[in-house]
């Protein structure tokens, strides 16, 4: 039987309180972010997760080994966490699905840029040509 579970964490990036939204689903994990702004109450979080997580965008997915749950002695627990964030950051996996879905969206991004640029450049050549006509035309 497969599994869905999405995990959230709010942290603060320097700035703003950040949501970091993590579904995995078929061992796929995608992310999307949500930002608070100023630190967010319950009721905020509690909004954001009933009405608003349907209309977020998530990341391209990328594999993930499933993890087995099953109740661990706390302090066992802690200590692979103290062990596991000493190798490497919070969340790599999240990290890169959120990078990821940054460079697509940079991608489409320039793609429409560069689409309204020419179509700028074309009526812009267009106004040019109808100038030189109406000047010519007394001729």
């Amino acid at each position: 039987m497969e599994q869905t579970s999405i995990t959230l964490t709010v942290y603060f990036d320097g700035q703003f309180y950040v949501g970091l939204f993590e579904r995995i689903a078929h061992k796929k994990l995608s992310v999307a972010r949500y930002v608070f702004g100023a630190e967010p109450k319950d009721m905020d979080v509690y909004e954001v997760v009933l009405h608003k997580l349907v209309y977020l965008k998530f990341s391209p997915t990328v594999e993930v080994e499933p993890k087995n749950v099953t109740k661990k002695n706390p302090k066992v627990m802690q200590r692979k966490v103290k062990a596991a964030l000493s190798e490497s950051g919070i969340g790599t996996k999240a990290q890169q699905a959120v990078k990821a879905q940054l460079e697509q969206r940079k991608i489409v991004s320039k793609a429409l840029s560069k689409e309204k640029r020419e179509e700028a450049q074309t009526i812009q050549f267009e106004k040019r040509q109808l100038k030189k006509k109406e000047k010519h035309k007394g001729h």
